[in-house]
């Protein structure tokens, strides 16, 4: 085998290592989002086995990352970024709009029109999250506030505050979100609009 690629795949198993501690995941967590053993997985992380596409695909999947990222393919020199749309059962559409795995994401969401009264199943978790509407209206609930933003609008908050997002019964919302780690946060705010 040429020398080259010897190395690049020598060099594949401390990159799968780094993504994953990067992303606090551990083995058995990535086994079952890959359907990779656990066991295969420290082998390939340790380089005591040489990777396989059919391996390769799902931790590219699994990391958000493309097969050139997680080889460390030479640059092309295109810094376009492929926008793979995420289609959600609820018909909702994510596009993620970063590729590099870690650090602060940035994505698009597209959201249906929802229900007016539509009870709000809060979530929380660590991290801070900021979101800029870009058409229609975001209904975001936030601890005890339940906020409507508009177009132009922008919201920044501690994800481990309750919160839940949604469109209106008027009809369907796109917005950006940029999601970081503890510590990592963007620092515009939008203020409730006064009721009248």
């Amino acid at each position: 085998m040429d020398e080259t690629i010897d190395r690049t795949l020598d060099a594949v198993g401390p990159r799968l290592k780094h993504l994953r501690l990067r992303r606090e995941t551990t083995l058995t967590a990535l086994a079952e989002q890959t359907g990779i053993s656990a066991s295969t997985l420290s082998r390939l992380e340790a380089g005591l086995r040489r990777p396989t596409l059919e391996q390769l695909l799902p931790l590219a999947r699994a990391y958000g990352v493309t097969l050139d990222e997680l080889v460390d393919a030479p640059p092309t020199g295109d810094p376009r970024v492929t926008l793979r749309p995420i289609a959600c059962g609820d018909g909702s559409t994510i596009l993620p709009l970063t590729r590099r795995p870690g650090g602060i994401q940035a994505y698009k969401f597209v959201l249906p029109a929802g229900r007016d009264g539509e009870e709000p199943d809060l979530r929380t978790h660590e991290g801070f999250d900021w979101v800029y509407v870009l058409d229609g209206t975001l209904r975001l609930v936030l601890g005890e506030h339940d906020l409507l933003l508009k177009p132009g609008e922008a919201a920044e908050f501690d994800t481990r505050t309750p919160h839940w997002f949604g469109a209106t019964g008027s009809g369907p919302v796109e917005f950006l979100s940029l999601i970081g780690r503890q510590g990592e946060r963007a620092h515009v705010r939008a203020t409730p609009a006064a009721t009248g």
